[in-house]
């Protein structure tokens, strides 16, 4: 076969020669006749590569819809290359092509070098045989092959968007391959594949300029695709490790998971990102263990979730830890009748409602008093079933955006905030112990952590202010702020390191909210610390307003009136950061009137939160009955 394909290759070289008088010219010219004979070819490798580039955000999002779900997530993208008229394997063709090309060489170099001509000597070389000069072939070949690769990663449309990872792998075996060939060939041959690799650099930028992919790709959804997936695999990366440690959390985490799974007829399952969110969860699970028989599954991606020292003296709280990147298919495969969650976006990005269960109840319990309107996302609660609303602001909120966006009704549970009942107890025992009265007014000062917030925008002049006055004024920054931005956190106590802590604290430590419920004053901006506060203790709030944190744009337009607006004026008083130096004033006439205050914020409060002190009862019986309605239901 070689021999036929060498006698058709003979009869472009041989015309090459006669017309230059040069073999090495002669090898050149033969190699751009074929990049021409083969350009059709290339031009439907191009097209076809701009296919595959063309379904990658498609690809991108079929990762992170089905995230760890290999099987899956190969059936459906062989079903995308079907669709889109993609073929894999065709961009080997023009490889395979210059291989039987090189072979069909041999006989020719052979005949050339066989001839005797002066000058044709170095031609048939093997440098594994020869040595000597013709060791420069394979340096050659594997330069050929460099220059290659660094155009192609920059103007090939498929090799330009494929990993760093890829790029090396494909880079190194055309590297590696181009010096095998130059070693253990000919000269003449190896000088052959130098030229492909050199010429097939010119091919690649005439075949952009016949198929532009500028005009066929859309580059932006193909980046948003790619930060969509970034953002997953990014998940756990605090669990770093050495390539030759394993995982010490991966056979806890596999076994849990296993365990998860060989559980048949689970009824209720709550999910948790952290151990800080078991606080929501605890009234509710509380009354179910006090009033059934029902197995509560946790599932949490805490390794140290507080659960798993409760269910020691619990047995009957099953935790499971599941890392952020297992709970993606843990979910899709949830097999319980009721999930519980504090997680917003459900089955928008990486938690889905259950693939194989379409008649789970998936309620949503909320972890603030708050509106929900404009901190949240669009769509943030679309997906859950049942929202267990603090208070009627809630509800009426959602069935705005429902009415708005068009999507189903949800049910709203009217249940309270049984977080917001502990804290009023726990108030109410400090005053009892004496431990709520001070000697002197303290003000706390507890901002949130987005930027412009009060410590980047008007700390100094509200300082102005506050100090002086003979008050104790507390700075408790928001844990997320001191962990983003440490080195303003620390320059803002440098700055007042000469005043007596007596004065001025800095709290460092943010394990208890003592601080919370023994101030007399609030000063935040648009944290929602402040219902946690002036409902618990019933004192007043000063707030800032500092740029407010929008989740949703549209926001205004679903709804122009926001809770959280509202409350301000109802709880407390409003100021421009312009105005800060002037907040004192204000503090001083909300101390001298808090018993005014007290009235006034007690009949805000009872207005605004449902089942006040009996929150975890109300949560506890609707998710009882909902688990008792499903198993009569099967009956």
């Amino acid at each position: 076969m070689f021999s036929a394909i060498a006698s058709v290759l003979q009869l472009i070289v041989q015309p090459c020669y006669e017309l230059t008088g040069n073999w090495w010219v002669a090898i050149f010219l033969f190699t751009v006749i074929t990049k021409i004979i083969l350009m059709p070819m290339a031009v439907w490798v191009q097209w076809n590569s701009i296919k595959m580039v063309q379904i990658m955000p498609a690809i991108n999002r079929l990762k992170v819809k089905h995230f760890g779900d290999r099987e899956t997530i190969g059936e459906k993208q062989n079903e995308l290359n079907k669709e889109k008229g993609y073929h894999p394997l065709l961009s080997l063709i023009p490889l395979a092509i210059q291989i039987i090309i090189l072979f069909g060489l041999v006989d020719v170099v052979h005949s050339i070098t066989d001839s005797g001509t002066p000058g044709t000597e170095f031609l048939g070389l093997v440098p594994i045989e020869d040595g000597g000069l013709s060791w420069i072939m394979p340096i050659l070949a594997g330069l050929s092959a460099v220059l290659l690769g660094f155009a192609q990663n920059r103007i090939n449309p498929l090799q330009r968007e494929q990993s760093k990872a890829e790029k090396n792998m494909t880079n190194g075996l055309s590297i590696g391959l181009s010096l095998i060939l130059g070693i253990f060939v000919a000269a003449g041959m190896a000088f052959y594949w130098i030229c492909s690799n050199l010429t097939a650099i010119a091919v690649q930028a005439l075949c952009n300029v016949i198929i532009n992919p500028k005009k066929h790709i859309d580059y932006e959804d193909l980046e948003a695709s790619r930060a969509e997936l970034a953002e997953l695999e990014s998940l756990e990366a605090d669990r770093k490790k050495k390539w030759y440690q394993r995982d010490p959390l991966t056979k806890r985490e596999k076994a849990d998971y296993k365990r998860f799974f060989n559980v048949v007829g689970k009824h209720i399952v709550f999910y948790s990102e952290g151990s800080g969110f078991y606080k929501y969860f605890r009234g509710a699970i509380e009354y179910l263990l006090a009033n059934s028989d029902i197995i509560v599954h946790y599932v949490t991606n805490d390794p140290n979730d507080q659960i798993f020292g409760i269910a020691e003296k619990q047995p009957r709280i099953r935790p499971y830890y599941i890392g952020e990147k297992r709970a993606i298919t843990l979910m899709m495969k949830m097999d319980a009748d009721v999930v519980v969650t504090t997680l917003g976006d459900l089955d928008n990005f990486y938690i889905k409602r259950s693939y194989v269960r379409k008649d789970i109840e998936y309620i949503y319990m909320f972890h603030h008093m708050t509106s929900l309107l404009p901190t949240s996302t669009k769509g943030e609660y679309e997906h859950y079933d049942t929202l267990m609303c603090v208070g009627p602001h809630q509800a009426a909120e959602d069935e705005v955006m429902e009415k708005y966006y068009g999507t189903p009704a949800k049910k709203h549970v009217p249940t309270g905030y049984e977080l917001l009942d502990r804290n009023i107890a726990d108030y109410e025992r400090l005053v009892a112990e004496g431990k709520a009265k001070n000697e002197r007014p303290v003000v706390l000062v507890a901002p949130s952590w987005q930027e412009g917030n009060i410590l980047d925008s008007c700390f100094d002049e509200m300082m102005k202010g506050l100090l002086g006055r003979g008050w104790k004024v507390i700075v408790r920054p928001h844990p997320e702020f001191t962990k983003r931005y440490r080195p303003r956190w620390e320059a803002l106590q440098a700055r007042y390191e000469g005043t007596p802590e007596d004065e001025l604290y800095f709290e460092r430590d943010f394990s208890s909210n003592e601080t919370i419920f023994t101030s007399d004053i609030l000063i935040t901006d648009w944290s929602s610390v402040f219902c946690e506060f002036s409902f618990s203790t019933l004192k007043p709030c000063v707030f800032v307003d500092t740029p407010m944190k929008v989740g949703n744009p549209e926001w205004e337009k679903v709804n122009p009136v926001s809770t959280d607006i509202e409350l301000r004026n109802q709880v407390g008083k409003s100021f421009d950061p312009a105005d800060a130096a002037q907040i004192g004033e204000t503090v001083e006439s909300m101390l001298a009137g808090q018993a005014e205050w007290a009235e006034k914020i007690e009949a805000v409060r009872d207005k605004m939160i449902y089942n006040l002190g009996h929150g975890a009862e109300a949560a506890g019986e609707y998710l009882l009955s909902t688990v008792l309605e499903k198993q009569a239901s099967r009956k």
